[in-house]
């Protein structure tokens, strides 16, 4: 029988060409098992994320249930080609229709999970309303799914916070000369009065695989009313996650709970 020591992951690049630019993919390929080109886990980001800030997560993911995991760094972030107009204001359902389908048919992939953490989410949610059956499970952490005065607060705090100088240079060690703009795109879209009425409703209801949600019940940008609107509107079998002592970032702060609860729904999904 083997074991998680008998077991390592292969890392490779790629760029994927797309209308606006490349899209940097990162894939984590568990070696030696069985199930290792299964379906594929696909990772999403927050809104200030990319391929590096999920750090050891997806390797663990790979190596933990033995199958293939994905991560890309949408357009304007990490590594993928600068923006310099702000996204559109329908740019968390547009994702499953853009990059990720384009990763997808570049990576020849059929069927796939996806996870997505904060407003990767909420794209992870629209992911599952469109792809349908080839969507196997969603899963989300902390993820947004409506627009609370919760939200908007901890987004203009952060503002305030990232006017200090050194915590903007974080940032930009991620993402470079793109970080002004990816700071804005997250920022200036949220409290811009176009997503004063933003929810992702109409999707939840569409999605016809297993959801697992996770939060953080102290997340400074979404009450449990999120995971629990999500739960209340989608059609299918909502399986949920709430930490009492976790922020917006339970798969840091509270890795290895988050990652249990992952690999326990995702072996009865698959």
């Amino acid at each position: 029988m083997q074991t998680l020591a008998d077991l390592r992951c292969s890392v490779v690049d790629h760029l994927v060409p797309t209308d606006q630019g490349f899209v940097s993919v990162r894939q984590w390929q568990p070696q030696n098992h069985s199930r290792a080109a299964g379906v594929p886990i696909i990772l999403l980001h927050d809104s200030l994320g990319c391929i590096d800030l999920w750090r050891d997560l997806p390797e663990r993911i790979a190596l933990a249930i033995g199958r293939k995991v994905i991560a890309y760094d949408r357009i304007g972030f990490g590594r993928s080609s600068r923006l310099n107009e702000r996204p559109p204001a329908n740019f968390v359902t547009l994702d499953a229709t853009g990059e990720l389908a384009t990763v997808l048919d570049a990576l020849g992939i059929a069927e796939f999970v996806v996870v997505g953490h904060s407003v990767g989410g909420g794209m992870a949610l629209a992911a599952g309303a469109v792809f349908g059956a080839r969507c196997r499970a969603v899963i989300t952490i902390s993820a947004q799914s409506f627009l609370e005065d919760l939200t908007r607060a901890g987004i203009r705090k952060a503002a305030e916070d990232f006017a200090d100088p050194q915590l903007k240079a974080r940032l930009e060690k991620y993402h470079g000369p793109r970080t002004d703009w990816v700071l804005d795109a997250w920022i200036g879209s949220w409290l811009s009065p176009a997503f004063d009425d933003w929810c992702l409703d109409a999707e939840i209801g569409r999605i016809t695989s297993p959801v697992l949600t996770i939060h953080g019940a102290l997340d400074e940008y979404g009450s449990p009313a999120q995971p629990q609107r999500i739960a209340r509107t989608a059609r299918v079998p909502v399986s949920a996650l709430l930490l009492p002592d976790a922020g917006h970032f339970p798969h840091r702060s509270h890795e290895t709970q988050t990652l249990k609860a992952i690999i326990g729904f995702l072996a009865q999904v698959l």
